[in-house]
């Protein structure tokens, strides 16, 4: 068909054809979507304002027989052949995994023993480096250092008389011959030539060698008379040499009270540490050591006056005025005697 003319001789030019808008195709499933985006934003029913019928309802009350039943079917389930909720295949995993855990735990627990144990001696201190000057302990020693009593009043110092006993057993005479040797020399008794693991002998302290204040004379130990007895000991040191090669001798004074209120003071076999006794080799190779005691007997002291007492150690590396550790190199006491 030709295309038509216009006055003046001119043709119309016939437009292009535009494509059909969205709207035109909309149909289907583009129409449900743009309803539903509609529907969004409309208002509210006052049905969906009830909340009421959003809140959760109580579940009903179980009976005990259902919760007998449900507890059963925990335990076991005979459908799925589950027990406590797992089956025979979990269970093995499980129990295979928490074995070789603890399995693993105790053989690193066991080896960390075993290096340690085989690091160290049973003898001796792997590390010495430094060692702390002695302590001193006496006897008797009932709730605490103070010794009060009255010489005329049995059941005032039966007490401390007990504790001496307890004390001295060890160093009964008989038992003393039978276990360790009789020492004279003057020096320390080296025994470092021996195997590690030998036994060390050990130097007798008889109980008789304590005079007055033994027992042996007077099972009182001088309570009964006014004139109490202690046993002072140096603590133990693994190895320690006191001294430096001259014996600790032991002095007593009145540290608080009237000076002369001690009278005299006799110290019983002698006021000195014998160097033959040192050094300590330990319990599990000096089995039979006994501690060598010192014996200070209070013969004049002044009746029904209360005395702070102090006994000190003195000799080469000694400590026995440390304002931190009062038994470092010296033990304090009260002391009162009644008539």
């Amino acid at each position: 068909m030709e295309p038509s003319s216009t006055e003046g001789g001119s043709e119309e030019i016939p437009l292009p054809k535009s494509p059909p808008t969205k709207v035109i195709l909309k149909h289907g499933q583009e129409l449900e979507e743009e309803q539903e985006e509609l529907a969004e934003h409309q208002p509210l029913e006052q049905e969906d304002l009830n909340f009421e019928r959003w809140k959760r309802r109580p579940l009903p009350r179980r009976t005990l027989h259902q919760k007998i039943s449900d507890l059963k079917t925990y335990l076991w389930n005979a459908e799925t052949k589950e027990f406590m909720g797992r089956s025979g295949k979990s269970w093995s995993l499980i129990l295979l995994f928490y074995a070789a855990l603890y399995t693993f735990l105790a053989a690193m627990f066991g080896g960390c023993i075993f290096c340690l144990m085989w690091s160290i001696s049973p003898y001796h201190p792997t590390y010495n480096d430094r060692v702390m000057p002695p302590g001193m302990t006496m006897a008797p020693h009932l709730e605490g250092h103070d010794i009060s009593f009255n010489a005329s009043d049995r059941k005032s110092w039966k007490r401390y008389a007990r504790s001496m006993d307890e004390h001295l057993r060890p160093y009964n005479d008989g038992a003393q011959e039978r276990k360790n040797i009789r020492c004279t020399q003057d020096r320390y008794f080296m025994q470092e030539d021996l195997e590690e693991d030998a036994e060390r002998k050990a130097c007798q302290f008889k109980r008789s060698w304590l005079g007055e204040c033994s027992g042996l004379q007077d099972p009182h130990y001088g309570y009964s008379q006014g004139r109490p007895c202690i046993l002072l000991r140096m603590n133990r040191i693994l190895g320690y040499l006191p001294g430096q090669g001259k014996p600790v001798n032991v002095t007593c004074g009145v540290k608080r009270g009237p000076p002369d209120a001690l009278g005299e003071i006799q110290f019983f076999p002698k006021s000195i540490f014998d160097l033959k006794y040192y050094p300590y080799y330990g319990k599990l190779r000096h089995v039979n050591y006994s501690s060598p005691v010192v014996a200070v007997r209070f013969s004049g002291v002044q009746y029904d006056t209360h005395i702070q007492v102090q006994c000190k150690l003195n000799g080469k590396g000694i400590i026995n005025d440390s304002p931190t550790d009062r038994y470092l190199g010296s033990v304090t006491f009260f002391l009162e005697v009644g008539a």
